[in-house]
C-alpha cells in the first residue's frame, strides 16, 4: 500500500477538484475571484488589479486600501494591513485614481494618520465578492462589510464592547471639505483628489449616514483634531465620529456620492438604497451581477477553467464605467469632465482605447450592445464638449498612451448593428480628429502632417514611438473607410481613408522582414535592432509590431514574401529567446520582464500590440497552430489567483482576449465585422443575447488532449471558413465544433476560408 504525506494528499484533492468538470450553473458570480490579478507591484504586473465591489459599469466601486494615500497600487495582496475602505474610480495603477475618499472604523485609542491607524488583516479572515466584501481588523477586534449598488454602497461594522468606537472619514489631501451634521447622524463633504485629467472645478461629493447617535464628533486636518469646529475646509480633512458599543454590535453606514453636487448625493442614496437593509441590498446586488453574468453559460470546463473564466467577465463589466446621473425627474445627467459643466446625457469615463478596442470593445458589441450604445451616446458628449473624442478618459482627456483608436470603437459599434443615435456627429468627430493634432499629444494624431503627406510618421522629426503610430493610424483609416462605406458617403472622401489604410506598407523593410522606423527622407532608422523595445514602438518591439496590419493580414502576407514565409515568421516569435534591448527606457519595463520570464521566446501576450498573433495562422492556411497556441496561452497564463495574469490586465482588454478565445473565436480586426476561430475551451457555451436569440457553441468531445478542431458545423451545414460573421450570430447560431487530438491539416486551407483582408477586397 502507497503511503501518503498530508501534503501530497492535499496536492491530489487539489489537482481532483481543480479537474471536477462544472455542469449547469445556476450561480455564477460564485465562481469569480476578485483577487485575481492582486499580487502585483510596478516591476512585475500579474493584473496589478484590485478587489473591486461595485456592480456592473457601476458609477462608484469600493476596495479596501492597503496602499497609502495617492499609491496607485491601492490594494496588493502581499500587503499585511488595511488603511481604510475607499471609494475609487481608478482604471488602472499607472492612471492612478479619482473620486476617492475612505471610511475606516476604529476601536480604543483614536488613530488619525493613516499609517498608525491601519489593522493587521489576513485573507484568511478577509471574503471577496463582487457584490460583497468583508474582512476582520485584528488590531481592533471588529469586522467590516460592503455591499454596493451603482452610486451608493451600505456597510455593517460588528464591534466588539467598547466606549471608544470610532468612524474616521478620511476626504484625502489635494482640497477636501468635511462637515458634521450630529443631530441627523450625517457627514457631507468632497474631495477634490484626482488624477489631473480634470476641469478646475471637479469634486466628488458625498453623504454618509449612520444609524447611531454621535458620543463625540469632530472633525479634523492633516491629522489633528480641529477643536470647537464641525466644518472644514483645507488641503486634507476629515471626521471622526465615537460612541460606545456592545459586544457584536452591528453600526450601519449609508453612503453615496455625486460628480454634481452634495443634493445630488443625497438623491443618489434616496434612489438606490432609501431604507433598505445591508441584507437587502446584498441580495439585490447579487442578482444584478448572476443576471448580467447570465448572457454567457458555459459547461463541462474544469472548476480552474470555469472560475477563470468568470473571475474575467468579472474584470470586463467595470470598464468604461457610468459617469452619468438621474436627476430629480429621472433625467439622465452628467458633471462634464472635459468642461466642467452639468449637462444632460450619458456619459463615461476610465478607459484607454489603445488597450481595449481591440477586444473589450467587440465583447461589449456582441453580448451587452445596449450598454455599448449608451457608451456611443457618451462619445457624442465627449466631442461636443470638449472638442475631441477622448483616447484615455481619466475622467476627462488623459495625456496618455498612441494612436487614434477612437475610430475603431465608433466604427465597429455601428458595422455590428448599433443604432438610435447620432452616428453622423460621431463620423464627422472621426473626420476632425484623423486629421489634426489635439491639443495633447494623445488625442487626434500627433504627426499627423507627415502622416497625410508622406504616408508616415517620421522616425527623425522628433515624434516618440512613430512608427507605432503609424502603424496603428492606418487601421484606424481602415475603421473610418468601413463606416464611411455604411453611411454612403461619397466615394471620393472615403477612398481617402482606404488609401491611407495601406500607409503600414510604407514601414516595412523587406531586406529584414519586419517592420521598422523610417527617416523624413525615406532612409530606414538606424542603426536597428529589432528586439529593442520603445523608440520607434510603444512598449513593444518590432516582433510586436510588425503584425499591427490587422485589416489587411493578405497584404502583409505578400510583403513577406507569401504564406511560406509568414507562417515561418509567426513560428520564430516562439523560437527565438526573450533577449531585449531596454536602452530607451533606461531599464527594465515590466512589460519586458513579464515576456521574459514567460517561457514563450519573443511573444508577450502581457501586453496588447501581440494579443492578436496567435490568430494570424489562419490567413495563411494553418488553423491548427492557432488552436494549439491559444490552448497554450490560456492554460499558462491565466488563473483565478492573486498571481493569475501576466502582465496588466488593462481595463477588461486581457481578460476579453480569455473569455474570446474561451468561446473559440476572437476580433482580429474589429472593424471587419469577423471573428477570427481557434477553438472552444469548454464543452457547451451559450450566448444568451439581448435580442433573444442564442448563439450555442457545442464541443462535447472538448479536453486537455483534444484541442484541435477536426470539423465545424453552422447550423447543421459543415463550415470551412476560419471566421465567422457578427451578423450571422445576432440571428442565432448553433455551431458545433468536433474536436481531436490530432490536427485536421485538410480543413481551412483554402483562400476561400480564411478571414478578410482589405487587399482581397473587389
Amino acid at each position: 500500500m502507497k503511503k501518503y504525506t498530508l501534503i501530497t494528499l492535499f496536492t491530489l484533492a487539489t489537482a481532483s477538484l481543480s479537474a471536477q468538470t462544472v455542469q449547469h450553473l445556476t450561480d455564477p458570480v460564485e465562481y469569480i475571484n476578485p483577487l485575481m490579478g492582486t499580487m502585483s507591484k510596478p516591476e512585475l504586473s500579474n493584473g496589478n488589479t484590485y478587489p473591486a465591489i461595485a456592480l456592473p459599469w457601476g458609477m462608484n466601486t469600493w476596495t479596501a486600501q492597503t496602499g497609502k494615500m495617492g499609491d496607485g497600487w491601492q490594494y496588493t495582496y502581499d500587503a499585511y494591513k488595511i488603511r481604510g475602505f475607499k471609494q475609487t474610480h481608478q482604471p488602472s495603477p499607472w492612471m492612478n485614481d479619482y473620486g476617492q475618499f475612505s471610511i475606516f472604523p476604529e476601536t480604543g485609542k483614536l488613530k488619525l494618520d493613516e499609517k498608525d491607524r491601519a489593522s493587521w488583516f489576513s485573507h484568511k479572515a478577509e471574503i471577496a465578492k463582487p457584490y460583497y466584501y468583508s474582512v476582520y481588523l485584528a488590531d481592533y477586534n471588529l469586522t467590516t462589510e460592503i455591499t454596493p449598488t451603482e452610486r451608493a454602497a451600505n456597510f455593517r461594522i460588528t464591534y466588539p464592547k467598547t466606549d471608544s468606537a470610532h468612524i474616521l472619514i478620511d476626504a484625502f489631501d489635494k482640497g477636501s471639505y468635511i462637515k458634521i451634521l450630529p443631530d441627523e447622524h450625517k457627514i457631507i463633504g468632497y474631495s477634490t483628489r484626482n488624477s489631473d485629467a480634470v476641469p478646475a472645478n471637479f469634486k466628488d461629493y458625498f453623504v454618509i449616514y449612520i444609524d447611531k447617535p454621535f458620543k463625540t464628533a469632530s472633525v479634523w486636518s492633516d491629522y489633528k483634531i480641529a477643536e470647537g469646529l464641525s466644518e472644514l475646509k483645507d488641503n486634507h480633512v476629515g471626521a471622526v465620529i465615537t460612541f460606545q458599543t456592545t459586544e457584536g454590535e452591528q453600526v450601519h453606514l449609508k453612503v453615496a456620492s455625486s460628480f454634481i453636487s452634495i443634493e445630488q448625493a443625497e438623491l443618489n442614496l434616496e434612489r438606490e438604497i432609501g431604507k433598505e437593509t445591508f441584507d437587502v441590498t446584498e441580495q439585490k446586488a447579487k442578482a444584478v451581477w448572476n443576471k448580467t453574468l447570465g448572457h454567457l453559460s458555459v459547461e463541462g470546463g474544469t472548476l480552474d477553467q470555469t472560475r477563470t473564466f468568470y473571475s474575467c467577465i468579472y474584470r470586463m463589466l467595470f470598464f468604461p464605467n457610468r459617469m452619468y446621473e438621474l436627476d430629480a425627474k429621472g433625467q439622465v445627467v452628467h458633471y462634464s469632465p472635459n468642461n466642467g459643466k452639468i449637462l444632460p446625457g450619458y456619459m463615461f469615463a476610465g478607459t484607454g482605447f489603445w488597450d481595449t478596442f481591440r477586444a473589450l470593445y467587440p465583447f461589449l458589441n456582441l453580448v451587452y450592445p445596449s450598454i455599448s450604445k449608451e457608451m456611443q451616446e457618451g462619445l457624442i458628449n465627449d466631442y461636443k464638449e470638449g472638442g475631441w473624442l477622448p483616447e484615455w478618459s481619466s475622467p476627462g482627456y488623459a495625456q496618455c498612451m498612441i494612436g487614434n483608436n477612437s475610430a475603431s470603437i465608433v466604427s465597429e459599434a455601428y458595422i455590428k448593428g448599433l443604432r438610435g443615435y447620432d452616428i453622423n456627429t460621431l463620423y464627422e468627430a472621426l473626420v476632425h480628429d484623423a486629421n489634426n493634432e489635439g491639443p495633447m499629444d494623445a488625442i487626434g494624431r500627433l504627426g499627423v502632417k507627415y502622416y497625410n503627406e508622406i504616408g508616415y510618421v517620421p522616425y527623425d522629426v522628433k515624434i516618440n514611438e512613430s512608427a507605432a503610430r503609424t502603424l496603428e493610424y492606418s487601421y484606424d483609416d481602415f475603421a473610418i473607410y468601413q463606416l464611411g462605406k455604411m453611411l454612403g458617403r461619397p466615394k471620393a472622401e472615403i477612398d481617402v481613408y482606404k488609401n491611407r489604410s495601406l500607409n503600414y506598407r510604407k514601414l516595412f523593410d523587406p531586406s529584414i522582414g519586419l517592420m521598422r522606423g523610417k527617416n523624413k527622407d525615406g532612409s530606414w532608422e538606424t542603426p536597428f535592432n529589432p528586439f529593442k523595445w520603445g523608440d520607434a514602438f510603444t512598449e513593444g518591439n518590432s516582433w510586436h509590431y510588425s503584425w499591427a496590419a490587422l485589416h489587411d493580414m493578405q497584404g502583409l502576407i505578400n510583403l513577406m514574401g507569401g504564406k511560406k514565409p509568414f507562417i515561418a515568421k509567426l513560428d520564430s516569435i516562439f523560437t527565438l529567446p526573450p533577449v531585449f534591448d531596454d536602452s530607451y527606457y533606461g531599464g527594465v519595463i515590466h512589460e519586458i520582464r513579464e515576456m521574459q520570464i514567460a517561457a514563450m521566446g519573443q511573444y508577450a501576450h502581457g501586453n496588447q500590440p501581440i494579443q492578436h498573433v496567435l490568430y494570424l495562422y489562419n490567413y495563411a492556411g494553418q488553423p491548427w497552430k492557432t488552436q494549439y497556441w491559444v490552448r497554450e496561452t490560456m492554460n499558462r497564463m491565466y488563473r483565478a489567483t492573486p498571481d493569475g495574469y501576466c502582465g496588466d490586465e488593462d481595463n477588461g482588454q486581457t481578460s476579453a482576449w480569455y473569455v474570446f478565445s474561451a468561446l473559440g473565436c476572437y476580433p482580429v480586426c474589429p472593424a471587419s465585422g469577423q471573428y477570427v476561430l481557434g477553438a472552444p475551451l469548454f464543452k457547451k457555451i451559450t450566448l444568451n443575447l439581448e435580442n433573444g436569440k442564442k448563439v450555442i457553441i457545442n464541443a462535447p468531445n472538448n479536453s486537455a488532449a483534444n484541442k484541435y478542431v477536426n470539423s465545424i458545423t453552422f447550423n447543421g451545414k459543415p463550415y470551412d471558413f476560419n471566421w465567422l460573421d457578427h451578423t450571422a450570430l445576432m440571428q442565432g447560431a448553433v455551431i458545433n465544433f468536433n474536436m481531436s487530438a490530432v490536427p485536421n491539416y485538410q480543413r481551412g486551407i483554402k483562400a476561400a476560408d480564411f478571414p478578410y483582408s482589405l487587399s482581397n477586397e473587389k
